[in-house]
């Protein structure tokens, strides 16, 4: 069948990980389910693996950081927000909850989504190229953003939604089985299930595996630090770089704790990409870029990788264009002048921007088209022409 032929379908959540399969116009629909079946099966045969996605009944898990305010009124303290808690009531993530004076989570066992995907997929440049990453998501976000790209399950509450029904340690087992290295914690906000995160990064550390998260920041101190002991590779959504944003687009949440969270990570020794979602009129003004970029330079280092991400019309900014081309490429030589050694253009393919140079001989290292691999000149860490040592987790060991 020609190319031009394939399209993407996807089902009611739309763009959900999880739900994405392919459509063949002009096939009838008894030879298209067959065809969807026999690949199913050969899924399951060569994955060793068969979840069914059903909407469990909510199984509350205790939840770790709160207090007790007064009678049965209670404080969250994982993140910034510490949202007082009457009884039935629920934080802004929607996944904990007050029950009878104690403080649940509902993100615990009952991922929404569970997929394989490219680590270049999370985004990250710099760990293991090609590699594959056991990814999983539980419903729920603390940050409620206006733009979210993955809205359908961010948005959404985990005890309302079709999940899996997967323990920490089947997590790890699948994670195994499917050959990845990296078990990752992503499409949503993966601090709401942040006590299943932590079980599940426990065991894979035991399993030998490694642990990559994608996440907004949104998360005070004290828990981050505990959960930093088992990450490898965390990535960071710095949306933009001034308060006003951060308020309008975030449901008042504040800029400042998540530059808390970047240093944290950094200081804590754990390998750290940036991604900023470049939105048209928002946050897009080269005088702020530049900010932002001379901070990461900064407080963080030159090494930092900045990953500057194509919005496309999502959730309730569906008003708004698709970030233009040459904005992209903007961010891209503003970081480059000031110093950033490792920058990209993400949701581009086929751009120049998402390859990795070698900052001192400028030869091409890592070639990516899309989430493929094309070339890889990195050789135990260092540029394979000059010598140059490239920072990144490059060894599986």
């Amino acid at each position: 069948m020609p190319a031009k032929q394939l399209a993407w379908a996807t089902g009611p959540l739309g763009s959900n990980p999880s739900l994405s399969v392919f459509y063949l116009p002009g096939i009838k629909m008894k030879k298209f389910i067959v065809v969807i079946l026999a690949a199913a099966l050969i899924f399951i045969f060569t994955t060793g693996y068969l979840f069914a996605q059903e909407k469990l009944q909510a199984r509350p898990h205790i939840a770790s950081y709160w207090q007790k305010v007064r009678d049965n009124i209670v404080q969250c303290l994982l993140c910034p927000r510490k949202c007082v808690l009457d009884v039935g009531q629920r934080g802004i993530c929607t996944v904990r909850i007050n029950k009878d004076g104690a403080l649940y989570t509902l993100g615990y066992g009952n991922p929404i989504a569970v997929n394989i995907d490219p680590i270049e997929k999370k985004p990250f440049f710099h760990v293991l190229p090609g590699e594959c990453a056991f990814s999983i998501a539980v419903a729920g976000c603390n940050m409620r953003c206006l733009f979210c790209q993955n809205w359908q399950i961010s948005q959404a509450k985990p005890d309302e939604t079709q999940n899996y029904n997967m323990s920490a340690q089947e997590v790890v087992s699948e994670a195994k089985k499917s050959g990845c290295k990296f078990i990752v914690y992503t499409y949503t906000e993966p601090t709401v299930f942040y006590e299943y995160m932590l079980d599940i990064a426990k065991l894979a550390k035991e399993n030998g595996l490694k642990n990559g998260m994608h996440s907004c920041g949104y998360i005070n101190p004290e828990p981050l630090k505990e959960l930093l002991k088992y990450m490898d590779a965390v990535n960071i959504d710095l949306k933009g770089f001034n308060k006003a944003f951060y308020n309008r687009m975030g449901m008042m949440a504040e800029l400042e704790p998540v530059l808390e969270t970047i240093k944290t990570i950094r200081k804590q020794g754990v390998w750290l990409e940036l991604t900023n979602l470049l939105i048209s009129g928002e946050n897009d003004d080269p005088q702020e870029i530049k900010k932002m970029c001379l901070w990461i330079k900064e407080n963080l280092g030159d090494d930092v990788p900045i990953h500057f991400s194509r919005f496309m019309p999502a959730f309730k900014l569906q008003n708004l264009p698709p970030t233009p081309i040459n904005k992209l490429e903007e961010a891209y030589r503003i970081a480059k002048e000031v110093g950033l050694k490792y920058v990209y253009i993400g949701n581009v393919p086929g751009s120049l921007q998402e390859n990795t140079y070698c900052p001192n001989c400028k030869k091409l290292l890592v070639g990516r088209l899309g989430y493929e691999i094309t070339k890889n000149n990195i050789k135990d860490g260092k540029c394979k022409f000059c010598g140059y040592k490239i920072s990144g987790i490059w060894s599986k060991d």
